[in-house]
């Protein structure tokens, strides 16, 4: 990944960050990392925690199929061990959503981005 890359990503996961608080979401973590996988974002609203991957794509269809099955199960994995050292969250409704950073745009929020099994 290139500097360019990643100063872009950190931006991107900034901006999402503000969006959304700025829909009443709890930060609970941003770039949370376990030896299981890594969360861009983990959000509270209400009995809600999501877990967020950002993307910084040129359309949402990019966007959702650059998460692939093993990246999403990393994903919930890393959820998983981060409920487990916060119990207060274990009867929380638990989602899986990506944030579309593009360009000169306010991000696109995509709920229900995949489910786990």
């Amino acid at each position: 990944m290139t500097r360019t890359a990643y100063t872009t990503g950190l931006a991107a996961e900034r901006i999402c960050r503000l969006a959304l608080r700025l829909k009443f979401y709890r930060i609970l973590a941003a770039r949370y990392k376990t030896p299981v996988g890594e969360i861009d974002i983990i959000a509270a609203r209400g009995n809600t925690v999501i877990a967020v991957e950002v993307k910084a794509r040129a359309t949402v269809d990019a966007a959702v199929e650059s998460i692939s099955p093993q990246q999403q199960r990393r994903i919930a994995n890393a959820l998983q061990a981060f409920l487990m050292r916060n119990p207060r969250f274990g009867k929380a409704d638990l989602r899986f959503d990506i944030m579309l950073a593009t360009p000169k745009r306010w991000p696109l929020h995509i709920k229900n981005a995949w489910m786990t099994e």
